[in-house]
């Protein structure tokens, strides 16, 4: 099986719980995942849940957040360390799916150079999959991507004044 690379991005919610997903159907069938977060770092519903299954590893490259204002060299280290990771799992032979979460979103701010993750997905074993998520993807990642989700907002209750909510949101 030849491995492609799946891109979930666009502004609707849904995108890594579209990665989850595939993450639970892939342990399913007896392949091994590896989970990796950038921007995110936390116990998050998702990721407790995560840690109690078999056959996924989970790692986290978010310092605090700064969605709200701009990126430091912290969370730039972190990025790199979380690049570099994700390079040796992708080589090590141990994981047939690799998922890259938030990723459109450390390339939007420049976190990690994007020469540096094509490679390293250009340059994957043929059995690997790799799966990409985020907002605000840049064309180049469309374009390098095999198949591309877009989840668009068409209306969210959020705009009602409703907050992210534990076990749905969070």
């Amino acid at each position: 099986m030849k491995g492609q690379v799946h891109l979930y991005t666009g502004n609707g919610k849904g995108k890594t719980t579209a990665a989850i997903g595939l993450a639970i159907r892939a342990i399913g069938a007896d392949l091994k995942v590896f989970f990796s977060q950038f921007i995110k770092n936390g116990e998050y519903s998702e990721i407790k849940a995560l840690k109690n299954i078999e056959n996924i590893d989970i790692r986290q490259y978010g310092e605090e957040a700064f969605i709200n204002g701009q990126p430091d060299e912290k969370d730039k280290a972190s990025a790199r360390k979380g690049l570099k990771e994700i390079k040796e799992a992708i080589n090590s032979g141990d994981y047939q799916v690799v998922i890259i979460d938030e990723i459109a979103i450390a390339l939007f701010f420049d976190l990690i150079d994007e020469d540096d993750l094509f490679e390293i997905i250009n340059n994957r074993p043929d059995n690997v999959e790799v799966i990409l998520t985020g907002r605000m993807a840049k064309e180049s990642l469309i374009d390098r991507a095999d198949l591309v989700t877009e989840m668009k907002e068409v209306k969210h209750y959020y705009q009602q004044g409703i907050m992210a909510r534990t076990g749905i949101e969070k």
